[in-house]
């Protein structure tokens, strides 16, 4: 009886976690429409998006069902506690990024044939998305395969989405700037919402290292540098009795 009751919750747990990668798939097709309205000023990838970004809410709902009766079946165990609380974390950040995706999607249709933001400013945009793009992908690596290592380097990536909206934001704020007052603000809104997703896609990354190892990023960083150091210094040693030997 006891054993069936675990096959049964395995089950359900396992068809929460693949409800994530559903989720997952569904915000990076929205964000790959709604980068080619912006970039593009085109309608029909922006009607897409926004169709897609329907979606959301359904598999959300089905997402948080799945998580109330994971939680009331039985008593967890630890990790399968663990893996139903993250899972629930990431649902809500993945649910956050489709919203961004969704603003941007609305954007380029409410000012279209025009572009949103000036052309002169798009390749900024354009890189901003080839990196969401990248760090989507990598998120969806590690929810189906969790791997801290790569998790945690979803960080770098991050970094370089903030530089290019602490840049923009840097332009709209000096006085040369040659666009509208519209479009300063839209430039704005739009940088921001890249940047906050690249944000959700480290806080999925981090939800996957505290599944994986049970710490949080900061320590699991620390404890992996800690690692390498005596990795390498074991190394060294035994270069040194080498040189002894010989």
């Amino acid at each position: 009886m006891l054993c069936g009751m675990r096959t049964a919750y395995r089950e359900h747990l396992n068809n929460f976690s693949h409800d994530l990668i559903i989720l997952c798939d569904l915000v990076q097709s929205i964000m790959d429409s709604a980068s080619k309205a912006l970039l593009e000023a085109s309608l029909d990838p922006a009607e897409a998006a926004l169709t897609k970004a329907d979606e959301l809410d359904e598999i959300r709902e089905r997402c948080e069902e799945r998580a109330v009766l994971l939680l009331a079946l039985e008593n967890p165990l630890a990790k399968d506690l663990r893996q139903v609380v993250s899972s629930i974390y990431i649902v809500e950040d993945l649910s956050r990024m489709g919203r961004l995706a969704r603003h941007i999607a609305r954007s380029a249709r409410r000012r279209h044939p025009d572009t949103v933001v000036p052309a002169e400013y798009l390749g900024y945009f354009e890189e901003m998305a080839r990196l969401v793009r990248h760090m989507t992908e990598n998120m969806r690596e590690v929810l189906v395969h969790p791997d801290p290592d790569i998790a945690i380097n979803m960080a770098s990536d991050d970094d370089a989405v903030d530089d290019i909206n602490h840049h923009l934001l840097n332009i709209l704020t000096q006085r040369e700037w040659k666009g509208s007052t519209r479009e300063a603000v839209e430039t704005c809104q739009i940088t921001r919402y890249y940047e906050r997703y690249a944000d959700h896609c480290v806080s999925v990354s981090g939800r996957i290292i505290y599944l994986a190892t049970g710490l949080d990023p900061d320590t699991y960083l620390a404890e992996r540098k800690n690692s390498e150091r005596e990795a390498a210094l074991e190394t060294q040693f035994k270069d040194l009795e080498k040189q002894f030997r010989n």
